[in-house]
């Protein structure tokens, strides 16, 4: 007897009677020897991917049971595709009805005709939200990460990987959180380029701590000048992943903080050109602990001037990043933990790295 195998299926329409089509390429798929349709998610209304022109999509995902391989179900979903009037055009272009094998068990294809897993699933919230509709644990073979965390990483938005970008990875996080332990390691363990926060090349940041507010503005641009020029889209490769150890959205998140309103008015006078003028994260690595082990691990690592820094001050700027993170739009963001998290664990980074594959362009 054949093995049953259980799979997933995507279905989209955005080209006449949007849920027609997928009602009959269900009943099509429900009526095929050897497949039994179980589940259905609920139907999502997207917008086309990549910005283009096109009317809104409907989308659902299907549970199935088969005992077919791969290729011959994917040969299935070709053929429904075909007599409900598929026309073979452009990438992304409008369709009436679209099916992709999402997920063939756990096993991974990788042949001319086929890729599973769908291979950008993974930055595909309407996907991710169906699959999770029908079983919010599901592993991703490949990640090794169920569905409902992948879904969280995009909060709600579709992403497009860009080869004409920076493949930019910005670590995240307090002081004190392990942001360049952690980018150091995944350079690493990628091959890839580093940017440093030049923390200990600041002229004026141990005067600031030391209580010299007349000279935080003075720290601040020093801090914004040198990551323009680390992050500058002309300075940066297209396609080459690079690993930072900040974000730049953190800029105005210290500025709030450390600047008087008189001062805070001055450099946003030289922040706001800048934004243009960054890359922008393919990718966001956002660790998070408690704000007391963050201040032991300061008090740990002995840096003299950190030394003034107080328990108040890192829970506010935990809010701060909370509050960023909470709404971000931007790129993917995996957030870590790290209280489960250890840098020195090569399984940990390794794990990590893997994913991170995933969400650039090499």
């Amino acid at each position: 007897m054949a093995n049953l195998t259980t799979a997933y299926i995507g279905l989209g329409s955005n080209l006449g009677d949007r849920e027609a089509s997928i009602r009959g390429a269900l009943k099509m798929l429900a009526e095929i020897e050897h497949i039994e349709l179980v589940r259905v998610s609920d139907l999502i209304e997207t917008a086309p991917l990549g910005g283009s022109d096109q009317p809104n999509y409907l989308n659902a995902v299907a549970r199935i049971e088969t005992t077919l391989d791969a290729e011959d179900l994917h040969k299935k979903l070709t053929d429904i595709e075909t007599s409900l009037g598929r026309v073979r055009d452009e990438k992304w272009s409008s369709r009436v009805i679209d099916l992709d094998l999402l997920l063939f068990g756990s096993e991974i294809v990788n042949t001319a005709n086929l890729t599973v897993p769908h291979p950008q699933m993974h930055l595909r919230s309407f996907v991710l939200s169906g699959l999770c509709w029908l079983n919010s644990e599901l592993l991703h073979p490949i990640l090794k990460e169920p569905v409902n965390e992948l879904a969280a990483r995009l909060a709600g938005t579709d992403f497009v990987l860009n080869p004409d970008l920076p493949q930019l990875i910005c670590v995240a996080g307090i002081i004190g959180v392990g942001k360049t332990t952690l980018a150091q390691r995944l350079a690493g363990s990628l091959n890839c380029r580093l940017l440093l926060e030049p923390y200990d090349k600041n002229p004026y940041l141990p005067e600031v701590y030391a209580g010299k507010k007349e000279l935080a503005l003075d720290s601040q641009l020093y801090f914004l000048t040198s990551r323009i020029e680390q992050l500058n889209l002309k300075t940066l490769p297209k396609r080459q992943i690079a690993v930072s150890d900040y974000i730049f959205d953190k800029e105005l998140i210290y500025a709030k903080r450390l600047l008087n309103p008189q001062q805070l008015a001055s450099y946003e006078k030289t922040y706001q050109p800048a934004v243009a003028r960054v890359a922008s994260p393919a990718l966001v690595i956002y660790l998070h602990h408690s704000a007391q082990k963050c201040l032991d691990r300061i008090h740990t690592r002995n840096r003299p001037y950190e030394q003034v820094i107080g328990l108040q001050f890192l829970e506010k700027l935990n809010a701060d990043y909370e509050q960023l993170f909470t709404d971000w739009k931007l790129c993917p963001v995996i957030r870590i933990s790290m209280s489960k998290f250890d840098c020195t664990r090569n399984g940990d980074i390794n794990h990590l790295a893997k994913q991170i594959r995933s969400y650039v362009v090499v």
